[in-house]
């Protein structure tokens, strides 16, 4: 037995002294670096100027500050989180490059917003390449959780087989069978329409014919015309934005209502609905991720994001801003790191709590699955004035509103089978 194991030989006391003293620091600087996790950079790439700007943009970057003064005051105590934002102009090679950027050069972990699933997509390379987090709430192309999803990228709020789920299970079972699309001509408006399509047939209705055009149209005339000439009962906007916008007020001009076919929306937002007013968008079904005055927890938080934002209730894309990033700062701190896979293995295990989200969990795909809301706008006679736009018609339970898992195209949920 050496002297170091025993206690009372000569010598022994100072040098086991000066062995706990070093294991003590140790100890303490684990438990340090443990306490205090590296610093973050989070950015909101989104569309800042352009048709989607109403219903993400300026907002988004508000919703990321609200998560991130939550966080602080909360788990997030002492960490030091800086916020960044850019405008992708809703291009993908701008929005890869900006993001590319961002990592390589300006320290950012992590990535919120991007609404468009065009920039999306070509994002989400870029973030399984470095290895950071990127969480999508904007856009709605299925194919981020399918053949193009990632270990570290979280579909948050809606995509278009929510939408699709519960439109247009209502409209043709209350005999809206035969349909005519006007779609946006890229991925999100292609996907939207192929989804709301297979539901359709699915629930033993047809398809009468669509037409597509392009991003920030303003003259909808003629795929007016081309959708009342088919004879469809029912006429679907596969489209966002001010497009949405645009689309429906061309509508009413051309008494599309007025001659028999049914308008639906199939992804419309409350900044669309405040830019058309009661009187154009009134009897429009829809299907919400978020409404802010759902319950008194999201009347709570509305209140603070319009106080924090010119006055304006937030919509679903910055209601899942919010929700996203603070899960995303949860599982920093819970962590104790900004590694991608760390983080995201770490998110994929905290449940999700904040005002946002009911009966949330994380898929192995990085779909955020929850409870989804089919709602209908008020006459303006229903309306109590100010922001009240929309009943509730029905709630879409969380394991119903989104693609089954069993049908998904995910490597890794494919490769687990």
């Amino acid at each position: 037995m050496t002297n170091f194991l025993r206690p009372h030989a000569a010598g022994s006391r100072p040098r086991m002294a000066l062995c706990m003293a070093a294991l003590g620091a140790l100890a303490l600087t684990a438990q340090a670096a443990h306490a205090a996790p590296p610093p973050v950079k989070i950015g909101v790439l989104g569309d800042m100027s352009g048709t989607y700007a109403g219903m993400g943009g300026p907002g988004s970057t508000a919703a990321a500050r609200l998560a991130i003064d939550d966080c602080l005051a909360a788990e997030c105590r002492g960490m030091q989180i800086e916020l960044v934002s850019a405008d992708h102009q809703n291009k993908a090679d701008i929005g890869a490059a900006k993001a590319r950027e961002w990592f390589d050069r300006e320290g950012v972990s992590a990535i919120a917003d991007l609404t468009n699933s065009a920039v999306a997509l070509a994002v989400q390379g870029v973030a399984r390449e470095k290895n950071r987090v990127v969480m999508f709430s904007g856009p709605a192309t299925t194919a981020l959780t399918n053949a193009q999803c990632s270990p570290v990228g979280f579909h948050w709020m809606f995509d278009t087989y929510s939408q699709s789920a519960g439109g247009a299970r209502a409209t043709v079972q209350t005999g809206g069978k035969s349909w005519f699309f006007i779609t946006v001509d890229y991925a999100f408006g292609h996907s939207l329409q192929a989804d709301t399509e297979k539901m359709v047939k699915s629930l033993g209705g047809s398809v009468a014919g669509a037409v597509r055009h392009p991003l920030n149209a303003s003259d909808y005339a003629s795929f007016l015309l081309q959708a009342q000439s088919s004879g469809a009962q029912v006429v679907a906007l596969a489209n966002g934005g001010q497009d949405t916008v645009n689309a429906v007020k061309q509508a009413r001009e051309f008494k599309v209502v007025e001659s028999g076919q049914r308008l639906v929306s199939l992804l419309i937002f409350l900044s669309d609905l405040r830019a058309l007013g009661l009187e154009n968008a009134q009897g429009l079904s829809y299907v919400d991720g978020f409404y802010w005055d759902y319950d008194e927890q999201s009347r709570g938080w509305s209140d603070r994001f319009a106080k924090a934002f010119r006055d304006l209730k937030p919509t679903m894309t910055q209601a899942g801003v919010y929700s996203s990033v603070r899960h995303y700062l949860r599982a920093v701190a819970a962590s104790g790191s900004t590694d991608g896979k760390v983080v995201a293995d770490k998110m994929r295990e905290l449940p999700i709590q904040d005002p946002i989200m009911r009966n949330a969990t994380i898929r192995p795909d990085g779909r955020v699955i929850h409870d989804m809301y089919l709602y209908q706008v008020k006459t303006p006679a229903e309306s109590k004035g100010g922001w009240d736009y929309s009943k509730l018609v029905a709630t879409i339970p969380a394991a119903q509103a989104f693609q089954p898992l069993s049908d998904s195209t995910c490597p890794l949920v494919t490769s687990r089978q």
